[in-house]
């Protein structure tokens, strides 16, 4: 049993505007500011912890967030079993469907490791913001 699903910390419109703020500025071939990808990296994680509840799976984009999600045996201390971990840059490209998670590994850009680290069933998380 998975319990009660996250709490929000980033407003869902919020979130949204970040993410298509960033989406529209890699289609131009511009950056966004450090603060909108901070939002729309949070706001994609918790959106991934909400459709993927659980703790058995570690994904992390330093310096914004981690979550914990995906059904499964839970971890409870030290480092965890399987752990995903990307820059902020390639999360977000995920998240868009920009690229997806096996061209990610491949490229060295998705570190990925344990045999349950595996999001491909739950992205990309908003394909309708991705029209490159």
């Amino acid at each position: 049993m998975t319990g009660m699903p996250p709490r929000r910390r980033v407003r869902v419109a919020d979130g949204r505007a970040a993410l298509a703020s960033w989406a529209s500025a890699q289609r131009g071939g511009a950056g966004t500011d450090r603060a909108t990808t901070a939002l729309a990296v949070r706001f994609t994680l918790e959106e991934l912890e909400t459709r993927a509840p659980g703790r058995s799976v570690e994904v992390r984009v330093p310096p914004f967030g981690a979550v914990q999600c995906i059904e499964g045996l839970q971890h409870r201390r030290g480092t965890p079993p399987n752990v995903i971990e990307t820059d902020a840059a390639t999360w977000l490209a995920l998240a868009v469907g920009r690229v997806d998670p096996a061209g990610a590994a491949g490229q060295g850009a998705l570190r990925v490791s344990g045999t349950r680290a595996d999001l491909t069933a739950y992205l990309p998380l908003f394909p309708d913001l991705d029209e490159s």
